[in-house]
């Protein structure tokens, strides 16, 4: 259904937005690239096992990772399967959570460098932290003494597509393997009043401030006035085209309102909010893997995503929100207005490694899981054939295969079919991880 929205409707969206000045090119490709993603007629890959005889064609992909439920469910699958394979250790892991206000949301969905300059004045705040916990209890001499290892996820949008970027971090201590228990309210308090004062600071050396961030234009509404008008829209929840432009975005509401209980690792200073109630034993490597999925989601579910008969687009919220409302109507002018909030800007990195965890980090060596060598067998090596005349394809056929317009790549693949257990394992789970995403993909 996204794909049939996506080709009725963006045509009209970006000439619209190229009278207003056009939208950036990188989101403009986002949009081209999903429209292709998964046609066989756009390119495809033959393969077939040589001991089983088993045949799979497989359409290129988009390799987008903007809205695109197909090739974003297949970067979370994979960054997940790295992190728990060789990155988190078996150490206790808490996830911990900073929601921003609204108007910052803003600025930092855009500007990369501002972006990481917030998030340090979290991870910061976190590490600080913790690593006084440590000291005071495991009887430490100096708050030097604990080091702390992070991967952080960066979330562009929430349950009802709006331009969200909150920052998750997953947190893991090591040198002690101690975990230290469930923060208390005042320690989460705390993080976020650190937090809160980081961010101000950072703000001011920029010139900004929190309570004028929507007093002032940003660079971003000179430069992209079509991108910049889509990101408020979206962060401020308001429609953007048509007769109600302005208006608050219309939403379902249920008539039983939804009560969820008071967490208490949860606090809020300045707009900040910081949420560290999910914690869990890092031997436990299905719910690792499982939280690390949750974190690295795409922003669309297609099962969630209904058209009515009016025209108008419904996406249904996965839990409904504590005032019971559980759906939010787009009309799909203002539905792709919030896709374009929905792509990040290039060399923006929606996953960064902090600490012990982090690339160039002294001691990640003893931190990360050892690797099991496994010796391999060689490769075989099919021989490209003609499967009518079984021999070797001359050199101007070969030419001529791959010169197609349609850049069809029929016979020249060969794989590894699952069955035959030639075929890595981690591959195969990846495969299974993706499958339905990639065929509701191709559905739509």
């Amino acid at each position: 259904m996204l794909h049939q929205v996506l080709r009725a409707h963006s045509p009209a969206f970006l000439e619209r937005a190229d009278e207003a000045g056009g939208l950036p090119k990188f989101v403009v490709r986002e949009f081209e690239a999903y429209l292709e993603c998964g046609l066989l007629d756009r390119g495809l890959v033959h393969l077939r096992c040589g001991q089983c005889g088993e045949e799979l064609v497989v359409a290129f992909s988009c390799k987008k990772r903007g809205f695109c439920p197909s090739c974003v469910a297949r970067r979370m699958s994979d960054a997940a399967a790295h992190l728990v394979d060789e990155v988190f250790p078996e150490v206790p892991v808490r996830q911990w959570v900073c929601s921003l206000p609204w108007r910052l949301r803003v600025l930092i969905g855009y500007d990369r460098a501002l972006c990481s300059e917030v998030l340090s004045a979290f991870t910061g705040a976190v590490s600080r932290s913790l690593r006084h916990r440590a000291k005071a209890q495991l009887d430490l001499s100096s708050v030097d003494d604990a080091h702390v290892g992070a991967v952080t996820f960066i979330q562009r949008s929430d349950s009802s597509l709006r331009l969200s970027v909150p920052l998750g971090l997953g947190r893991s201590p090591r040198e002690t393997l101690h975990a230290l228990g469930t923060p208390t309210f005042e320690e989460v308090q705390q993080v976020a009043a650190w937090t809160h004062a980081g961010i101000v600071r950072v703000l001011r050396a920029h010139g900004r401030s929190l309570d004028g961030l929507g007093d002032e234009p940003a660079e971003l509404t000179h430069d992209q006035p079509v991108l910049a008008s889509c990101y408020a829209a979206s962060a401020a929840d308001v429609q953007l085209i048509g007769d109600t432009a302005g208006q608050r975005t219309l939403k379902l509401v249920q008539a039983v309102r939804a009560v969820r209980p008071v967490d208490r690792a949860l606090a809020e200073v300045g707009g900040v909010n910081i949420h560290a109630e999910v914690a869990f034993d890092g031997r436990d490597r299905k719910r690792l893997e499982h939280v690390l999925r949750y974190m690295a989601r795409p922003p669309l579910a297609l099962d969630r995503l209904e058209q009515r008969s009016d025209g108008h687009i419904v996406y249904r919220f996965k839990k409904p929100w504590r005032d019971g409302t559980h759906a939010v109507v787009l009309s799909p002018q203002d539905f792709i207005a919030r896709l374009c909030a929905l792509v990040p800007p290039p060399r923006f990195h929606l996953l960064r490694y902090l600490g012990v965890l982090s690339a160039h980090a002294s001691l990640r060596a003893e931190v990360v899981p050892k690797k099991v060598v496994v010796p391999a067998a060689p490769p075989t090596q099919l021989p490209l054939l003609d499967e009518s005349a079984q021999q070797p394809l001359s050199a101007k056929a070969t030419a001529e295969k791959t010169a197609e317009p349609s850049r069809l790549c029929d016979g020249l693949g060969a794989m590894s079919h699952g069955s035959c257990r030639s075929s890595s394992a981690r591959w195969r789970r990846s495969a299974e991880r993706t499958r339905t995403h990639s065929v509701t993909s191709r559905r739509c």
